[in-house]
């Protein structure tokens, strides 16, 4: 791993808005969990949040260990299969993590919404470190990739509109077809796996 810092320590990267990340939680059977995270940026000095929707893996070891890994990654598999699937690894930090961050995480808010549960997160970074230094670039199927994961998370989700949802998910199928390399082509193809999955349960 790259160089980390000891205590406190501020985020590896820049946070503006919501940054999706991914994030590892140590669960009972002393493996970690892999889910996606979305990171709002702090706010008047404040800490950097996050929100858990329902009683997921992240929020039992949220609420049980109050720590977790947040990293950043650039691979879209990786963060298809943390999103839309129920993945566990032996390490906390992804082999994909440009950079990554040990946070301290404590709940600071709570309430319903359409019946689902939903609680409001600090995350105070403790550690960090930077992997790799990238130069940033733009791909259409990547950002395209990372939006229809957010269609797929919906979709059992009754206040959304099932067909509406299959038809964001359509159209940013056809933006990975045209401008995805071959990780954005792998990633769409789980993700529509994930996705018939969560239509026939």
């Amino acid at each position: 791993m790259g160089e980390a810092d000891a205590g406190d320590a501020d985020w590896p990267v820049d946070l503006s808005g919501v940054t999706e990340s991914v994030v590892t939680t140590l669960g009972p059977n002393d493996r970690w969990n892999v889910a996606a995270l979305g990171v709002f940026a702090p706010e008047d000095g404040g800490p950097a949040t996050a929100t858990t929707w329902g009683r997921t893996r992240t929020w039992r070891n949220f609420t049980e260990r109050g720590a977790g890994y947040v990293q950043f990654t650039r691979d879209p598999v990786d963060f298809v299969d943390a999103a839309c699937s129920v993945r566990e690894a032996d390490e906390p930090v992804l082999d994909s993590a440009d950079a990554w961050a040990r946070v301290d995480v404590a709940a600071i808010d709570e309430g319903d919404r359409g019946g689902t549960q939903w609680v409001e997160w600090e995350l105070r970074p403790v550690e960090s470190a930077v992997e790799r230094r990238v130069v940033p670039t733009t791909n259409r199927g990547y950002y395209a990739v990372i939006e229809a994961t957010v269609a797929v998370s919906r979709l059992d989700v009754p206040e959304y509109d099932t067909d509406e949802l299959l038809a964001r998910i359509d159209y940013f199928e056809s933006v990975v077809d045209r401008c995805g390399g071959d990780r954005e082509q792998v990633a769409f193809e789980r993700l529509r796996e994930y996705a018939d999955l969560s239509l026939d349960q």
